[in-house]
């Protein structure tokens, strides 16, 4: 773990970070940090880093969801940089890639972007979004919506060929975390629920 009173700041009082998936081992991003920055990534667990051009910290996923989950934390030689692995929300990048040094848009974020897509939209309503209209309803009419895209799932199976079914499957999974993002249930939460499920799943 890195001790803070150790790092070798810029001029500027600033350090380089490199954010790492802990998975993947993919680059994700470059960004800087100042002590406070620093500070506060090691206190929370979570990346927090200056804008040069704001000047101002930001917190990664705060307006978007994406966050950084630090893992791990360390400095080169000279203690003049800064490696964090992470554990990645959504895309790492603003154009919506899963990295800054790709356009590779990684299949395994597919579920927490649109996840992360519905949490910004109930916390910043868009006037016509579908999205938003479920939340102004509340929660009979997203279980009425999901009971509908069930029995949609249902039909679509019993007829022939894939693409019916993998249409109404999609609809499902939809509303399912639209369900989800409303009762305050997280995409950890159902990996953490299946995982424990593995050894069941094997015998």
């Amino acid at each position: 773990m890195i001790q803070i009173e150790k790092v070798n700041f810029n001029q500027d009082g600033l350090v380089p970070v490199i954010a790492q998936d802990s998975e993947t081992k993919d680059v994700l991003m470059l960004a800087y940090m100042n002590k406070e920055a620093l500070q506060l990534t090691l206190e929370t667990g979570y990346a927090t880093y200056y804008s040069r051009s704001r000047q101002q910290l930001w917190k990664k996923g705060e307006t978007s969801g994406h966050l950084q989950k630090v893992v791990a934390s360390y400095y080169d030689c000279d203690q003049d940089s800064i490696l964090l692995l992470v554990e990645q929300s959504g895309v790492a990048c603003h154009t919506g890639s899963w990295s800054c040094f790709t356009d590779k848009k990684s299949e395994k974020s597919i579920l927490n972007t649109l996840y992360e897509t519905i949490i910004e939209r109930k916390n910043s309503p868009i006037e016509g979004s579908y999205t938003n209209y479920l939340f102004e309803k509340g929660i009979d009419k997203i279980l009425k919506k999901v009971g509908e895209e069930t029995s949609e799932v249902i039909i679509g199976a019993k007829n022939e060929g894939t693409e019916e079914l993998i249409y109404e499957i999609s609809d499902l999974v939809y509303h399912v975390l639209v369900l989800m993002v409303e009762k305050g249930v997280t995409l950890e939460d159902i990996q953490s629920a299946l995982a424990s499920r593995k050894e069941k799943v094997k015998s």
